[in-house]
């Protein structure tokens, strides 16, 4: 009897913001729901990612049919390059989320196996005992989909990330009928998106920041710089508008933005009047209340266009007093830090700073549904099992008490990574747990490396190349440097009296090179200073040793 259950395994994001990927087994029949990455906490040195970890995929190869994708944003595409690598299976996805896909195969030299599948909201397809019907949503990105999944047992709905929002800039509303007509028909188990349960009411509409924003470019005297994520296309289409409308021409620069803007260019999102982008090379020709310039790094990223520009250090993008900077974006927890600093660096150029601290009008609207969106979807398709997907442990438990206080549920189920649930058309119950965890990835070498284990992975570092540990003194108060920095070097296994005299010189190059403001923000200028030596080491000794700038504070 066991061979009649549905299996439903999350492998990631049930516990965790990111790494979504839910697994549905009906016997030797499995298809993945998404293939997310995560970006890693501070404390994992030397990541750049964090994958699921997809053994139980491996050894089921045999059985995995296809992954499906519900949008395009990188805690549910990011971690495709990692998978197929290891598992080369059909993908399914709208066309701007394979459009996004696509590219990101093309950067991993993966593009040319892929096999690419679109689908087609409303359009139903079958893959083995699966018959899946994609349901258009809206979100903070355009083309998204929930998936309404027909199995032998009953329908399991998969919302993706997901708003009710009835007027979307695209002119494509969230389906609810489709929704209703759903619910009518009876869902077995609806697994719903937890990210906004914590906030009351409903989430405003990606049209209620145009006021706002109209105003702001009203009163701009100078340059806008226009920050928000490069997937947010309704934003970017509706700051093009706007630059439009107030006579400014749109420069763009940072490479994401620049990647999507294109995509949504060709697909049909973004209708640009003729004349309105000019190249960045160009921005000096145009006076500067005739500017738009759109800019990607609203995280305070280190090294993005943003970040640069705050310390006057980009080539193109230059903030004068009086420019108006407007981070059209949410502040993503842990990141605080690290945007703050950029925005103190703009307020020391004297620009005007405009961020989401909730005041004044909205200037950001978030892509995820509230509570009422969610008791809303709950009321439409009534579903005998409720399963909460995406979000921190705290989330889901939120949700379970929003969906059980409901009294439409018969039973709601918290489900964490790796659990098995087991599911026929009366029941539904926890039965095991397969293997999970997480997958550091480090792609800054050739090729992808798994960091199987942190510490391992720092000692085979620092056997094979060392360590460079280069000290500087600062002067707090004036931003100087009191002396000729000094460098420590371990275990290089090469003649370390030619290198030292030379790094020296090297790090004070990039010391005298770089402003007192970029002095006084450690992070940029350790990384600054690791970058040059970097290059300085490699190039004359072909050794990647660990580099850990020191700064001592006087």
């Amino acid at each position: 009897m066991a061979q009649d259950k549905l299996k439903l395994i999350p492998l990631g994001g049930l516990g965790e913001f990111g790494m979504n990927c839910m697994v549905l087994r009906w016997q030797d029949d499995m298809i993945v729901i998404d293939a997310g990455l995560m970006f890693p906490e501070e404390e994992l040195l030397g990541v750049d990612i964090v994958v699921p970890d997809i053994s139980y995929l491996t050894e089921n190869r045999d059985k995995v049919r296809a992954i499906l994708l519900t949008h395009g944003h990188e805690d549910h595409i990011g971690g495709l390059p990692w998978i197929l690598s290891e598992l080369n299976v059909p993908v399914y996805g709208t066309e701007f989320t394979l459009a996004y896909v696509e590219g990101k195969l093309e950067e991993h030299r993966l593009l040319d196996d892929a096999d690419l599948n679109e689908m087609i909201p409303g359009k139903r397809f079958t893959l083995g005992p699966f018959s899946i019907m994609p349901i258009r949503v809206t979100h903070s990105l355009v083309d998204c989909v929930a998936l309404a999944i027909h199995t032998p047992v009953g329908v399991v709905l998969h919302t993706g990330d997901f708003k009710v929002d009835l007027s979307p800039p695209d002119g494509k509303p969230f389906d609810l009928h489709a929704f209703a007509e759903l619910g009518k028909q009876g869902v077995l188990a609806l697994l719903q998106d937890s990210t906004n349960v914590d906030r009351s009411g409903y989430t405003p509409s990606e049209r209620a920041v145009r006021p706002r924003l109209d105003e702001i470019f009203g009163q701009a005297k100078k340059k806008v710089f226009f920050s928000c994520f490069s997937s947010s296309i309704h934003r970017i289409r509706l700051a093009m508008e706007l630059a439009h409308q107030h006579g400014r021409k749109v420069a763009i620069i940072g490479r994401s933005l620049d990647n999507s803007t294109e995509i949504a260019q060709d697909l049909g999102y973004l209708d640009l009047p003729q004349g309105l982008v000019i190249n960045p090379g160009h921005i000096k020709d145009h006076p500067a209340n005739k500017l738009c310039i759109m800019i990607s790094g609203t995280q305070g990223e280190p090294m993005s266009a943003l970040s640069r520009a705050a310390l006057n250090n980009h080539k193109f993008a230059h903030i004068d007093a009086g420019d108006t900077v407007l981070m059209s974006s949410r502040v993503i927890p842990g990141n605080e830090k690290s945007i703050y600093r950029v925005i103190d660096h703009l307020e020391r150029r004297d620009a005007r700073v405009i961020y989401d601290d909730g005041t004044a009008g909205l200037i950001h609207v978030s892509g995820h549904g509230s509570q009422e969106e969610l008791r809303l979807m709950i009321n439409l398709v009534r579903p005998k099992f409720f399963i909460p997907v995406h979000g921190d442990y705290r989330h889901l438990k939120r949700h379970i008490e929003l969906a059980g206080s409901m009294g439409v549920v018969e039973k709601t189920i918290l489900l964490e990574d790796g659990d098995v649930l087991e599911v026929d058309k009366n029941s539904a119950a926890k039965t095991g747990k397969v293997t999970v965890g997480r997958v550091c990835i480090d792609s800054g070498g050739a090729s992808n490396e798994v960091v199987e284990d942190l510490v391992i992975r720092d000692r085979k570092h620092l056997s094979e190349d060392g360590i460079v540990l280069p000290i500087i003194a600062i002067n707090k108060s004036t931003g100087l440097v009191d002396t000729l920095p000094e460098i420590v070097m371990r275990g290089m296994a090469v003649a370390e009296e030619g290198l030292i005299p030379e790094a020296r010189q090297i790090v004070q190059r990039t010391l005298d090179n770089s402003s007192s403001e970029e002095k006084a923000d450690y992070g940029v200028i350790k990384e600054k200073i690791r970058t040059d030596l970097k290059r300085y080491i490699q190039k004359s000794t072909s050794r990647r040793p660990l580099i850990m700038p020191v700064i001592l504070e006087i």
